[in-house]
């Protein structure tokens, strides 16, 4: 069950021109895995993950520019800013390479990471997530922003939330699903505006073929945002990759799903 704070108890550090809210826990010793979160999220969509995890492995989780605990500067951001601050972030911490989980925005940094800084991933796991905004989808992106800068982000949950989770899920898990959605609330508007400029550019399907490392894909059979088709495009395009359909999960499958999620990502970090 998640807790009643909108961001985890972590440290900010300066990357680029911001300030970046991060939490590093777990095993000293163990290899650093990186969790990047959703759009209109922040780091503690990952709190199902951290026990988890942190016996073996050295968490690091943040939260993106524009969320959470993080600045929220005015203007578009682009996913090259992105994938930057994460590079600013790692060579601050003194971190060299890591095991990179990405949840859909998450996903998407990290196929930058691996185009851009393969040097710097061990591993990568995409999850929930997409390489191309494609042209029958750029009007709901610009819908989007559209209504974010004009009505702020309460006009714009009830739809996340629907693509977010199952209706099944939403009624049976009132606690965990109220907190996720508090936490979209509280997403600045700026941060959201921004990443969504980001996130409408994204066009990295015709260079997944140059990702050499060990991937894994996690998709939700139920996931409305990031169909599982569109996983499936990444899967055939980065060799050696696998990957998996989590069946009766949505778009945060790692919440809804945990325990499906977790022996997922699990098999696939013993094996590399």
């Amino acid at each position: 069950m998640f807790s009643q704070k909108l961001t985890v108890n972590g440290m900010k550090i300066s990357t680029n021109d911001i300030l970046v809210q991060y939490e590093l826990s777990g095993n000293p010793a163990g290899d650093v895995i990186v969790l990047g979160h959703s759009l209109g999220s922040s780091s503690i969509m990952w709190n199902p993950q951290i026990k988890l995890l942190s016996d073996n492995y050295r968490v690091l989780r943040y939260d993106t520019r524009g969320h959470g605990g993080s600045d929220a500067p005015p203007g578009s951001y682009s996913m090259d800013l992105l994938v930057s601050d994460a590079i600013s972030m790692l060579d601050a911490l003194e971190i060299e390479q890591v095991h990179w989980v990405g949840l859909s925005m998450g996903g998407m940094i990290g196929q930058g990471l691996a185009l851009k800084a393969p040097a710097r991933l061990k591993s990568l796991v995409l999850c929930n997530t997409m390489s191309v905004v494609r042209e029958d989808t750029r009007e709901m992106w610009r819908s989007r922003i559209r209504s974010g800068e004009r009505f702020g982000m309460q006009h714009l949950v009830d739809f996340a939330m629907e693509r977010w989770f199952t209706e099944s899920y939403r009624a049976g898990e009132p606690s965990a699903y109220l907190e996720i959605r508090d936490q979209f609330l509280a997403t600045p508007v700026y941060g959201y505006v921004g990443c969504c400029h980001a996130i409408y550019n994204l066009n990295y399907v015709d260079q997944l073929s140059r990702i050499d490392m060990p991937t894994h894909i996690i998709a939700g059979d139920q996931d409305l945002a990031t169909p599982a088709a569109e996983s499936r495009v990444m899967h055939e395009q980065i060799s050696g990759s696998s990957m998996e359909v989590i069946k009766g999960a949505a778009h945060l499958s790692n919440v809804e799903k945990s325990q499906d999620f977790n022996r997922s990502l699990m098999s696939f970090l013993r094996s590399v």
